[in-house]
């Protein structure tokens, strides 16, 4: 049997794994199934009736929802690119004073947690941390 590589889905389950682990309590991170990949006339029809309901081509892999702020991720592999639809999506986005990422990775995915300000559990005090640590 062969095994398909899924290097942004992999990514993504990464991301969602670790964001769960690290965000407070009562985050939310979210993955919106905006589109249908197969290209077949069942498929067409199916993604019509998506956008009819509400789906928006281009929306972000993920949306993270935490201490009162909001960041959309676009998760992409080491090679992949933005297709026209999602980079409008991230231009409206910013345009309303969202912030929006593009990561790669755990680590790129921490940083624009980090560079758009929010909190996370990794995120202590030395003196917290050494106390979380003793009461375990």
């Amino acid at each position: 049997m062969t095994k398909h590589r899924h290097p942004e889905a992999d990514a993504q389950r990464a991301i969602v794994h670790v964001l769960r682990v690290v965000l407070p309590r009562g985050s939310i991170v979210h993955h919106s199934a905006n589109e249908v990949t197969s290209h077949n006339r069942s498929a067409k029809a199916r993604q019509a009736i998506l956008q009819g309901m509400g789906v928006h081509r281009g929306f972000a892999d993920l949306i993270v929802l935490s201490g009162g702020r909001v960041l959309f991720l676009e998760v992409k592999s080491q090679t992949g690119r933005l297709s026209p639809a999602q980079a409008d999506f991230r231009d409206a986005v910013q345009d309303q004073g969202f912030a929006w990422a593009l990561v790669r990775s755990v680590d790129e995915a921490l940083g624009a947690l980090a560079e758009h300000g929010f909190t996370t559990r990794a995120t202590t005090s030395p003196s917290r941390s050494r106390l979380g640590r003793a009461a375990r």
